[in-house]
C-alpha cells in the first residue's frame, strides 16, 4: 500500500501561514484524490479539503473555505496552504486517499498549533 507522510506543521500565531506538505511512497496523485482531515483530542476527524485526481475543483470545509489551499505539487506530493490560522484550527492534520469505500491507513500527521 502507498505510504503517505504529512509535514510542515508547527506553531504559528494567530492570523499566521503554514503550508502542510503530503507525500507519497509511489506517484499516485495523478490517479487518487488526496483528502485532508485534521483531529483534536477526543473528536473525530474532520474533512479539511480534498484535491481531485479526476480533474474536478478541489473541496473544501466551511471553516477552510476562502483561507486555506490545496493543490497538487507533482505525482507525489499534495500540498495544503494555510492562512489566516485560528485557535480553532489547531489539531493534528492527516492526508489519506480513499481507495473505494477503504481508507488507506492513516499516518501520525502534522500537528497544527494556532496560539499567541
Amino acid at each position: 500500500q502507498v505510504q503517505l507522510v504529512e509535514s510542515g506543521g508547527g506553531l504559528v500565531q494567530p492570523g499566521g501561514s503554514l503550508k502542510l506538505s503530503c507525500e507519497a511512497s509511489e506517484n499516485i496523485f495523478n490517479t487518487n484524490t488526496l483528502y485532508w482531515y485534521r483531529q483534536t483530542p477526543g473528536k473525530p476527524r474532520d474533512f479539511v479539503a480534498a484535491w481531485f485526481a479526476d480533474g474536478g475543483g478541489p473541496s473544501y470545509s466551511d471553516s477552510a473555505k476562502g483561507r486555506f489551499t490545496i493543490s497538487k505539487d507533482n505525482a507525489k506530493k499534495v500540498d495544503l496552504e494555510m492562512n489566516s490560522l485560528k485557535p480553532e484550527d489547531t489539531a493534528t492534520y492527516y492526508c489519506n486517499i480513499l481507495y473505494g469505500t477503504k481508507w488507506g491507513s492513516w499516518g501520525q500527521g502534522t500537528q497544527v498549533t494556532v496560539s499567541s
